[in-house]
């Protein structure tokens, strides 16, 4: 149990957000936190100003609750642009070393366009983004898997691993990735993450949910971001399945070189601010003419391109 010490804040990680109410890591206890107030009236930016995996003071009360004085300076976050109010950024998950983008491409089969999204909210944050296909165990055809491996694996050069929580293939491989790590699992509803993390860790339990036969979609079971500390080392966010992702703080002349593949020739345009569309002499279409960047790749950046300030 925490002891109470009024001269002195703690030191914690906070592991979810319950609207107002938060769960904060202090040693090997877990304390209910409130917000100072002052701190709530503060942010003008987010939807919340504190989320899973911020790194927190916290004063204990007698009551054996506690109170977040303050949240230490992020040196990364995870987020999109905040659903109905576009203003606003809805951070998932803060201070996390990697993301693991969890797609599967059977029930439900997720379009490329969406990865490519995650990735680039990776890329835009500094977290190392790895690639999961989850659920091999469904899938009978492998022509289009092979064919994503090929392009996000040998061409654009992402790490990629290939799981199933069903029948435990590539689990342990994937353990040692999130061995010492903080990492958080991202994907559309139904990819699997919640049943991967049951795989991982066994006694963690996380409730699951199954994928609609009738339309191929994901239900939500995660309804919030959760830290959870793994027995081998490390942490692990679970995240509520994202049926859209809208992305912020990004400029249109920045993108590309969120896209690794297009990094290389970027500094070969004419336009110091090309967008790589419309402009002559751009090294990007040139590399994309030549076979060099994949178009499919291509195109989702310019499907990206032109939602930016829309999402």
């Amino acid at each position: 149990m925490v002891e109470e010490k009024k001269e002195e804040l703690l030191l914690g990680k906070v592991i979810s957000a319950h609207g107002t109410g938060f769960y904060v890591q202090i040693g090997e206890d877990v304390l209910f936190c409130k917000l100072r107030g002052k701190m709530r009236l503060k942010d003008k930016v987010s939807t919340s100003p504190v989320v899973a995996g911020d790194n927190v003071k916290v004063r204990v009360l007698e009551d054996g609750t506690g109170v977040i004085e303050e949240v230490l300076e992020r040196y990364n976050k995870l987020y999109r642009r905040a659903v109905g109010r576009r203003e606003l950024e809805h951070v998932i998950v803060a201070n996390i070393d990697q993301a693991i983008v969890v797609t599967s491409f059977n029930m439900p089969h997720v379009p490329w366009g969406f990865v490519d999204r995650l990735l680039v909210a990776s890329e835009r944050n500094n977290i190392k983004p790895i690639i999961c296909i989850n659920k091999i165990d469904l899938i009978e055809d492998w022509r289009e898997v092979n064919d994503f491996i090929k392009v996000y694996g040998k061409k654009v050069g992402y790490e990629i691993i290939k799981t199933s929580a069903e029948t435990g293939e590539g689990i342990e491989d994937l353990k040692e990735i999130l061995k010492g790590k903080t990492s958080v699992f991202v994907g559309q509803s139904g990819v699997g993450k919640s049943a991967l993390i049951n795989a991982i860790e066994p006694g963690l339990d996380v409730v699951t949910g199954e994928v609609s036969e009738k339309t191929g979609k994901g239900r939500h079971t995660t309804t919030h971001t959760e830290l959870h500390w793994l027995s081998f080392g490390g942490f692990i966010a679970d995240t509520p399945g994202i049926k859209e992702f809208g992305l912020a703080g990004i400029e249109k002349e920045e993108l590309g070189f969120y896209f690794p593949e297009f990094r290389k020739y970027i500094d070969n345009c004419k336009f110091s601010n090309c967008t790589h569309t419309h402009e002559p002499d751009c090294a990007v279409k040139d590399a994309l003419y030549s076979g060099k960047i994949d178009k499919r790749r291509y195109m989702s950046y310019v499907n990206i391109l032109n939602s930016l300030g829309q999402d």
